[in-house]
């Protein structure tokens, strides 16, 4: 496929003042303070843009050396936390601001959808913002109105098709601007976090947009959310930043357990004996846990047709009688979007009294349970004998990535169905076919 943005070391940064608290300010130290500010300005001018920090100003890269080539009908999730810089490269590559540094090479029509009211003039009609946006893209009015009933469909504003969208709520806004933005046939759609105004209908109805532009007529889409379960859904590919700067750019499931674990060396082990850190309380505390092959070895990307074995090591500080029902260690295993998947503990006749001591709790994992796909996995031990009683919990402990490997027996066992296929777990069940009589 052909590249359709190539980025090369862009780099974008502000410059952020800071003003001493003074009691009170003469006139002669506002006109020092424009004459420096004036003098500075200057500086920066007449020096290749290179920053200069002092007592009063400082640089602050928003971006900071970025580069990466996406292709023609790629979805591209851009994911990290806040003023990680993914609003501020959405803006430059919809030209909305330039580069202080490098290069942005785009090819095709830009649609761009960052704010409330981007884009549209709030003075004119809903009908009248539609026209101008297909003449901004560079669309003769006979194709603005061959898709005019599409857009006005979609969005759902036909009764508020000619109130100035002033008046519109933000939900309205941005139905008609995404409806705008995805009929008008731009190669190349960019999309912030906006779409979280609208309903949770609406999003879905979005979403599958979306993909199918992408999928059925190969333009590409660029999508920053925070949102990791629809991240994951509708990307293939992700660019993770931090701190301005490019962290990872990959396979989406991939860059989401980058983005959730922070880079950590091995997400799929843990030992909180060699930390700070103490998990549980005057009865028990977590030692350790790991996710394990049947081998005995740590992973963290797993085999959708493998077992696996999570394992955790707790210690017991004092002992207690228990009466009927005895403590439990459980697991819980979380989608990447936060859900619960499942939860599990042993049964009752499996448990007894405990000594004081170490332990080691084993759950066995089969393999065709789940689906391909990041997910976390919680770690708890509690008792049920006088109430609820939890000794430790730790949510998010462990994380691992389900893969598969595509292959011709995978497509003969899904009946030649190549794409995703959707759902947190996917079971191999049994079935029976019969003929009615």
């Amino acid at each position: 496929m052909s590249v359709v943005i190539s980025a090369k070391n862009l780099g974008k940064n502000y410059i952020i003042r800071h003003q001493s608290r003074e009691s009170y300010t003469a006139l002669r130290d506002v006109l020092a303070n424009q004459t420096k500010a004036l003098a500075h300005r200057l500086r920066l001018l007449f020096s290749n843009n290179e920053p200069i920090d002092d007592a009063t100003h400082e640089t602050f890269w928003a971006l900071n050396d970025v580069s990466f080539d996406i292709e023609a009908g790629d979805r591209i999730g851009i994911i990290g936390r806040n003023g990680a810089g993914k609003s501020t490269l959405l803006k430059v590559l919809s030209r909305i601001t330039e580069p202080s540094t490098g290069r942005v090479h785009i090819k095709g029509r830009v649609a761009s959808l960052l704010e409330v009211g981007t884009g549209f003039h709030p003075e004119l009609t809903g009908r009248e913002n539609i026209f101008l946006n297909g003449a901004i893209l560079g669309m003769s009015r006979t194709e603005i109105k061959s898709k005019f009933d599409e857009i006005v469909s979609f969005a759902e504003v036909e009764k508020f098709l000619d109130t100035p969208v002033k008046r519109y709520s933000s939900g309205m806004y941005v139905r008609l601007a995404f409806a705008v933005a995805a009929h008008l046939e731009p190669e190349i759609l960019i999309i912030d976090e906006v779409l979280a105004v609208g309903d949770a209908a609406f999003q879905k109805k979005c979403l599958g947009k979306m993909e199918d532009i992408s999928s059925q007529q190969g333009r590409t889409i660029l999508f920053v959310s925070h949102n990791m379960a629809v991240v994951s859904s509708l990307c293939n590919k992700s660019i993770l930043l931090e701190n301005g700067k490019m962290a990872d750019m990959g396979d989406t499931s991939d860059i989401i357990l980058r983005y959730y674990t922070s880079g950590n060396q091995s997400p799929a082990n843990v030992n909180y004996e060699d930390s700070d850190k103490l998990v549980g309380n005057d009865y028990a505390l977590l030692r350790k846990a790991s996710i394990q092959d049947k081998r005995g070895t740590i992973i963290s990307d797993i085999n959708r047709d493998e077992d696996f074995v999570i394992s955790m090591e707790y210690r017991i500080l004092e002992y207690k009688q228990y009466r009927t029902y005895y403590p439990y260690p459980c697991v819980y295993i979380y989608g990447a979007n936060g859900e619960v998947v499942f939860y599990t503990t042993p049964h009752n006749s499996q448990l007894g009294q405990y000594d004081i001591g170490i332990y080691e709790a084993r759950c066995f994992i089969p393999s065709r349970l789940l689906n391909i796909g990041t997910y976390f996995v919680g770690l708890g031990f509690a008792d049920c004998d006088n109430g609820v009683n939890v000794h430790f919990f730790e949510k998010t402990g462990l994380s691992f990535h389900i893969k598969e490997k595509h292959s011709e027996d995978l497509l003969f066992e899904n009946n030649g169905y190549g794409n995703s296929i959707p759902g947190l777990i996917r079971p191999s069940l049994k079935w029976a076919i019969t003929q009615a009589e």
